[in-house]
Protein backbone atom coordinates (compact mmCIF):
# COMPACT_ATOMS: atom_id res chain seq x y z
CA UNK A 1 0.00 0.00 0.00
CA UNK A 2 1.77 3.08 -0.86
CA UNK A 3 2.48 5.60 2.05
CA UNK A 4 0.45 9.02 2.34
CA UNK A 5 2.69 10.45 4.16
CA UNK A 6 3.60 13.79 2.01
CA UNK A 7 7.79 14.22 1.27
CA UNK A 8 8.25 17.13 3.54
CA UNK A 9 5.98 15.25 6.48
CA UNK A 10 7.07 13.08 9.54
CA UNK A 11 6.33 9.36 9.04
CA UNK A 12 3.73 8.09 11.49
CA UNK A 13 4.55 5.97 14.24
CA UNK A 14 3.63 2.78 12.96
CA UNK A 15 5.63 3.48 9.47
CA UNK A 16 8.57 4.26 11.94
CA UNK A 17 8.58 1.35 13.83
CA UNK A 18 8.06 -0.78 10.43
CA UNK A 19 11.37 0.87 9.04
CA UNK A 20 13.35 0.17 12.56
CA UNK A 21 12.39 -3.50 12.45
CA UNK A 22 13.30 -3.57 8.62
CA UNK A 23 16.69 -1.90 9.68
CA UNK A 24 17.50 -4.58 12.18
CA UNK A 25 16.36 -7.19 10.07
CA UNK A 26 13.71 -8.45 11.77
CA UNK A 27 11.06 -10.84 10.32
CA UNK A 28 7.44 -9.94 8.48
CA UNK A 29 6.41 -12.35 11.73
CA UNK A 30 8.08 -9.85 14.13
CA UNK A 31 7.32 -6.56 12.40
CA UNK A 32 3.38 -7.19 12.63
CA UNK A 33 3.45 -8.56 15.70
CA UNK A 34 5.33 -5.88 17.05
CA UNK A 35 3.27 -3.37 15.08
CA UNK A 36 -0.02 -4.49 16.63
CA UNK A 37 1.45 -4.23 20.15
CA UNK A 38 2.29 -0.81 19.49
CA UNK A 39 -0.81 0.21 18.57
CA UNK A 40 -2.75 -1.97 21.16
CA UNK A 41 -0.83 -0.09 23.47
CA UNK A 42 -1.35 3.08 22.42
CA UNK A 43 -5.41 2.46 21.96
CA UNK A 44 -5.43 1.34 25.58
CA UNK A 45 -4.22 4.23 26.72
CA UNK A 46 -6.77 6.56 24.21
CA UNK A 47 -4.26 7.20 21.90
CA UNK A 48 -1.77 8.71 23.94
CA UNK A 49 1.47 9.20 22.57
CA UNK A 50 4.13 7.00 23.84
CA UNK A 51 6.51 10.11 24.19
CA UNK A 52 3.95 11.25 26.43
CA UNK A 53 4.07 8.02 28.91
CA UNK A 54 6.59 5.82 30.05
CA UNK A 55 7.47 2.80 33.11
CA UNK A 56 4.26 3.29 34.78
CA UNK A 57 1.88 3.26 31.53
CA UNK A 58 3.94 -0.16 29.92
CA UNK A 59 3.47 -2.11 33.66
CA UNK A 60 -0.35 -0.68 33.65
CA UNK A 61 -1.01 -2.49 29.97
CA UNK A 62 1.13 -5.47 31.03
CA UNK A 63 -1.00 -5.86 34.25
CA UNK A 64 -4.23 -5.34 32.27
CA UNK A 65 -3.26 -8.32 29.68
CA UNK A 66 -2.43 -10.64 32.66
CA UNK A 67 -5.01 -10.19 34.79
CA UNK A 68 -8.08 -8.49 32.56
CA UNK A 69 -7.32 -10.65 29.13
CA UNK A 70 -5.78 -13.80 30.94
CA UNK A 71 -3.12 -13.86 28.37
CA UNK A 72 0.00 -16.67 28.42
CA UNK A 73 3.33 -15.26 29.98
CA UNK A 74 4.82 -15.46 26.50
CA UNK A 75 2.19 -13.33 25.12
CA UNK A 76 2.79 -11.01 27.68
CA UNK A 77 6.80 -10.88 27.29
CA UNK A 78 6.14 -10.65 23.72
CA UNK A 79 4.37 -7.21 24.34
CA UNK A 80 6.83 -6.45 26.97
CA UNK A 81 9.87 -6.86 23.77
CA UNK A 82 7.38 -4.97 21.60
CA UNK A 83 6.81 -1.91 23.72
CA UNK A 84 10.69 -2.08 24.95
CA UNK A 85 12.00 -1.77 20.89
CA UNK A 86 9.45 0.98 20.72
CA UNK A 87 11.35 3.02 23.01
CA UNK A 88 14.99 1.93 22.70
CA UNK A 89 14.68 1.56 19.19
CA UNK A 90 12.39 3.87 17.54
CA UNK A 91 12.28 6.79 20.00
CA UNK A 92 15.34 6.69 21.16
CA UNK A 93 14.03 6.86 24.93
CA UNK A 94 16.24 5.31 27.49
CA UNK A 95 13.78 4.09 30.48
CA UNK A 96 15.88 1.82 32.47
CA UNK A 97 13.43 0.75 34.63
CA UNK A 98 11.29 -1.03 31.45
CA UNK A 99 14.16 -3.84 31.68
CA UNK A 100 13.51 -4.50 35.02
CA UNK A 101 9.56 -5.38 34.81
CA UNK A 102 9.64 -8.42 35.51
CA UNK A 103 8.66 -10.61 32.61
CA UNK A 104 5.74 -13.31 33.40
CA UNK A 105 7.26 -16.61 34.38
CA UNK A 106 6.73 -19.43 31.53
CA UNK A 107 5.73 -23.02 33.50
CA UNK A 108 7.87 -25.34 32.40
CA UNK A 109 6.30 -28.00 31.08
CA UNK A 110 7.12 -31.51 29.71
CA UNK A 111 6.74 -31.67 26.01
CA UNK A 112 3.68 -34.02 24.43
CA UNK A 113 5.68 -37.31 23.12
CA UNK A 114 4.55 -39.53 20.50
CA UNK A 115 5.50 -43.20 20.71
CA UNK A 116 7.04 -44.96 17.34
CA UNK A 117 3.26 -46.62 17.10
CA UNK A 118 1.67 -43.50 16.86
CA UNK A 119 4.16 -41.82 15.03
CA UNK A 120 3.46 -44.39 12.31
CA UNK A 121 0.05 -44.41 12.60
CA UNK A 122 -0.47 -40.51 12.07
CA UNK A 123 2.12 -40.58 8.67
CA UNK A 124 0.45 -43.47 7.71
CA UNK A 125 -2.68 -40.94 7.50
CA UNK A 126 -1.54 -38.18 5.74
CA UNK A 127 0.20 -37.80 1.78
CA UNK A 128 0.96 -35.94 -0.59
CA UNK A 129 3.30 -32.68 0.03
CA UNK A 130 1.46 -32.69 3.92
CA UNK A 131 2.79 -36.24 4.32
CA UNK A 132 5.95 -35.65 3.16
CA UNK A 133 6.34 -32.44 5.01
CA UNK A 134 5.68 -34.55 7.82
CA UNK A 135 7.64 -36.87 7.46
CA UNK A 136 10.45 -34.44 7.08
CA UNK A 137 9.74 -32.96 10.70
CA UNK A 138 9.73 -36.25 12.31
CA UNK A 139 12.82 -37.68 10.13
CA UNK A 140 15.01 -34.83 10.67
CA UNK A 141 13.63 -32.53 13.62
CA UNK A 142 13.27 -29.45 12.19
CA UNK A 143 10.81 -27.17 13.10
CA UNK A 144 7.38 -26.23 11.47
CA UNK A 145 8.70 -22.94 9.71
CA UNK A 146 12.10 -24.37 9.20
CA UNK A 147 10.31 -27.48 7.28
CA UNK A 148 8.16 -24.90 5.12
CA UNK A 149 10.87 -22.19 3.92
CA UNK A 150 13.32 -24.56 3.12
CA UNK A 151 14.39 -24.23 -0.91
CA UNK A 152 16.16 -26.11 -3.09
CA UNK A 153 19.83 -25.29 -2.85
CA UNK A 154 19.26 -26.63 1.35
CA UNK A 155 18.87 -30.37 -0.18
CA UNK A 156 22.28 -32.02 -0.62
CA UNK A 157 21.27 -35.81 -1.95
CA UNK A 158 24.64 -36.96 -2.28
CA UNK A 159 25.80 -36.29 1.46
CA UNK A 160 22.53 -36.94 2.37
CA UNK A 161 21.98 -33.67 4.38
CA UNK A 162 19.38 -30.90 4.58
CA UNK A 163 21.21 -27.52 5.76
CA UNK A 164 18.80 -25.55 7.96
CA UNK A 165 18.99 -21.80 7.27
CA UNK A 166 18.34 -19.00 9.30
CA UNK A 167 16.75 -21.28 12.40
CA UNK A 168 15.91 -19.91 15.80
CA UNK A 169 18.50 -16.84 16.88
CA UNK A 170 19.52 -16.69 13.28
CA UNK A 171 21.80 -19.96 13.22
CA UNK A 172 22.41 -22.09 10.44
CA UNK A 173 22.59 -26.38 11.06
CA UNK A 174 22.48 -29.33 9.24
CA UNK A 175 20.54 -32.82 9.66
CA UNK A 176 20.71 -36.13 8.39
CA UNK A 177 17.93 -36.07 5.14
CA UNK A 178 15.97 -39.36 5.83
CA UNK A 179 16.86 -42.27 3.42
CA UNK A 180 12.93 -43.45 3.18
CA UNK A 181 11.86 -39.77 2.00
CA UNK A 182 14.57 -39.30 -0.95
CA UNK A 183 12.35 -41.07 -3.26
CA UNK A 184 8.95 -38.93 -2.80
CA UNK A 185 11.56 -35.66 -2.41
CA UNK A 186 12.97 -36.09 -5.49
CA UNK A 187 9.41 -37.04 -7.31
CA UNK A 188 7.79 -33.75 -5.74
CA UNK A 189 10.61 -32.08 -6.79
CA UNK A 190 10.55 -33.02 -10.04
CA UNK A 191 6.91 -31.28 -10.05
CA UNK A 192 8.07 -28.56 -8.56
CA UNK A 193 10.61 -27.68 -11.19
CA UNK A 194 7.99 -28.38 -13.81
CA UNK A 195 5.73 -25.51 -12.00
CA UNK A 196 8.92 -23.41 -11.47
CA UNK A 197 9.36 -23.28 -15.55
CA UNK A 198 5.42 -22.32 -15.93
CA UNK A 199 6.11 -19.63 -13.77
CA UNK A 200 9.04 -18.28 -15.66
CA UNK A 201 7.13 -18.28 -19.19
CA UNK A 202 4.59 -16.39 -17.45
CA UNK A 203 7.66 -14.16 -15.69
CA UNK A 204 6.13 -14.81 -12.53
CA UNK A 205 9.63 -16.81 -11.61
CA UNK A 206 10.99 -14.33 -8.79
CA UNK A 207 10.73 -15.41 -5.12
CA UNK A 208 11.79 -13.61 -1.85
CA UNK A 209 15.55 -13.30 -1.24
CA UNK A 210 16.44 -12.45 2.26
CA UNK A 211 18.97 -9.84 3.36
CA UNK A 212 18.59 -7.48 0.08
CA UNK A 213 20.31 -10.67 -1.54
CA UNK A 214 18.15 -9.42 -4.70
CA UNK A 215 20.03 -6.25 -4.80
CA UNK A 216 23.40 -7.77 -4.38
CA UNK A 217 22.52 -10.71 -7.14
CA UNK A 218 20.28 -9.55 -9.46
CA UNK A 219 19.05 -12.78 -10.92
CA UNK A 220 19.33 -15.02 -8.08
CA UNK A 221 15.19 -14.10 -7.48
CA UNK A 222 14.52 -15.85 -10.74
CA UNK A 223 17.12 -19.03 -9.91
CA UNK A 224 15.74 -22.50 -9.40
CA UNK A 225 18.11 -23.21 -6.27
CA UNK A 226 16.68 -20.47 -4.60
CA UNK A 227 12.98 -21.51 -5.36
CA UNK A 228 10.86 -22.79 -1.74
CA UNK A 229 10.33 -26.66 -1.91
CA UNK A 230 6.79 -26.41 -0.70
CA UNK A 231 5.69 -23.40 -2.67
CA UNK A 232 2.34 -22.03 -2.58
CA UNK A 233 -0.58 -22.78 -5.15
CA UNK A 234 -1.17 -19.29 -5.75
CA UNK A 235 0.56 -16.09 -6.42
CA UNK A 236 0.83 -13.47 -3.52
CA UNK A 237 2.00 -9.89 -2.73
CA UNK A 238 5.04 -9.35 -1.18
CA UNK A 239 4.32 -6.59 1.87
CA UNK A 240 7.24 -4.95 2.00
CA UNK A 241 8.44 -5.31 -1.56
CA UNK A 242 4.80 -4.78 -3.16
CA UNK A 243 5.99 -7.48 -6.14
CA UNK A 244 3.99 -9.94 -7.06
CA UNK A 245 5.78 -13.54 -6.11
CA UNK A 246 4.76 -17.36 -5.32
CA UNK A 247 5.78 -17.72 -1.55
CA UNK A 248 6.07 -20.75 0.47
CA UNK A 249 2.78 -22.85 1.33
CA UNK A 250 1.12 -21.67 4.41
CA UNK A 251 2.05 -23.54 7.50
CA UNK A 252 -1.69 -23.72 8.90
CA UNK A 253 -2.47 -25.88 5.78
CA UNK A 254 0.14 -28.65 7.58
CA UNK A 255 -1.08 -28.06 10.64
CA UNK A 256 -4.64 -28.61 9.45
CA UNK A 257 -3.57 -31.88 7.75
CA UNK A 258 -2.06 -33.39 10.92
CA UNK A 259 -5.04 -32.34 13.33
CA UNK A 260 -7.17 -34.37 10.61
CA UNK A 261 -4.71 -37.21 10.78
CA UNK A 262 -4.50 -37.56 14.38
CA UNK A 263 -8.61 -37.32 14.93
CA UNK A 264 -8.67 -40.24 12.22
CA UNK A 265 -5.91 -42.15 14.03
CA UNK A 266 -7.49 -42.05 17.28
CA UNK A 267 -4.66 -40.41 19.41
CA UNK A 268 -5.37 -39.02 22.17
CA UNK A 269 -2.78 -36.47 22.80
CA UNK A 270 -2.73 -32.65 21.63
CA UNK A 271 -0.17 -33.45 18.84
CA UNK A 272 0.86 -30.42 16.06
CA UNK A 273 3.58 -30.66 13.85
CA UNK A 274 5.83 -29.89 16.70
CA UNK A 275 5.18 -32.66 18.83
CA UNK A 276 7.14 -34.75 15.95
CA UNK A 277 10.36 -32.77 16.62
CA UNK A 278 9.74 -33.51 20.52
CA UNK A 279 9.40 -37.38 19.38
CA UNK A 280 12.53 -36.89 16.64
CA UNK A 281 14.54 -36.27 20.09
CA UNK A 282 12.85 -38.78 22.29
CA UNK A 283 13.37 -41.28 20.34
CA UNK A 284 16.87 -40.43 19.32
CA UNK A 285 17.55 -40.87 23.42
CA UNK A 286 16.02 -43.88 22.97
CA UNK A 287 18.24 -45.36 21.08
CA UNK A 288 21.24 -44.35 22.69
CA UNK A 289 22.70 -41.08 20.76
CA UNK A 290 24.18 -38.80 22.48
CA UNK A 291 23.01 -35.66 23.76
CA UNK A 292 25.18 -33.41 22.62
CA UNK A 293 24.70 -34.54 18.92
CA UNK A 294 20.75 -34.57 19.56
CA UNK A 295 21.54 -30.95 20.61
CA UNK A 296 23.36 -29.89 17.20
CA UNK A 297 20.57 -31.47 15.33
CA UNK A 298 17.80 -29.73 17.13
CA UNK A 299 19.88 -26.47 16.82
CA UNK A 300 19.62 -25.70 20.79
CA UNK A 301 21.79 -23.30 22.15
CA UNK A 302 22.05 -24.61 25.65
CA UNK A 303 22.12 -28.23 26.30
CA UNK A 304 20.19 -27.57 29.14
CA UNK A 305 16.66 -27.10 26.29
CA UNK A 306 18.42 -30.77 25.34
CA UNK A 307 17.81 -31.80 28.53
CA UNK A 308 14.66 -31.85 29.03
CA UNK A 309 13.90 -35.16 26.86
CA UNK A 310 15.66 -36.73 29.66
CA UNK A 311 12.71 -36.39 31.24
CA UNK A 312 10.32 -37.40 29.09
CA UNK A 313 12.32 -40.39 28.36
CA UNK A 314 12.38 -41.66 31.93
CA UNK A 315 9.13 -43.24 33.25
CA UNK A 316 8.17 -42.40 36.49
CA UNK A 317 10.23 -41.23 39.51
CA UNK A 318 13.47 -41.61 37.05
CA UNK A 319 13.02 -45.16 36.03
CA UNK A 320 12.07 -45.81 39.63
CA UNK A 321 9.99 -48.92 39.90
CA UNK A 322 7.14 -48.49 41.78
CA UNK A 323 6.61 -50.68 44.95
CA UNK A 324 3.11 -51.49 44.03
CA UNK A 325 4.40 -52.73 40.89
CA UNK A 326 6.72 -55.14 42.90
Amino acid sequence: MPSTNTPNAPKKLLDQVRDRIRVKKYSIRTETQYVQWVKRFILFHNKKHPTLMGHEEVEAYLTYLAVQGDVSASTQNQALAALSFLYKEVLRINIPSLSNIVRAKRPQRLPIVLTRHEVRMILDRMSGTYGLMANLLYGTGMRLMECVRLRVKDIDFERNEIVVRSGKGEKDRVTMLPQSVIVSLQAHLSKRKALFKEDTLANKATVYLPYSLAKKYKNASTEWAWQYIFASGSFSIDPRSGTEQRHHVDEKLLQRAMKKAVILADIGKLATPHTLRHSFATHLLESGCDIRTIQELLGHKDVATTMIYTHVLNRGGHGIISPLDR
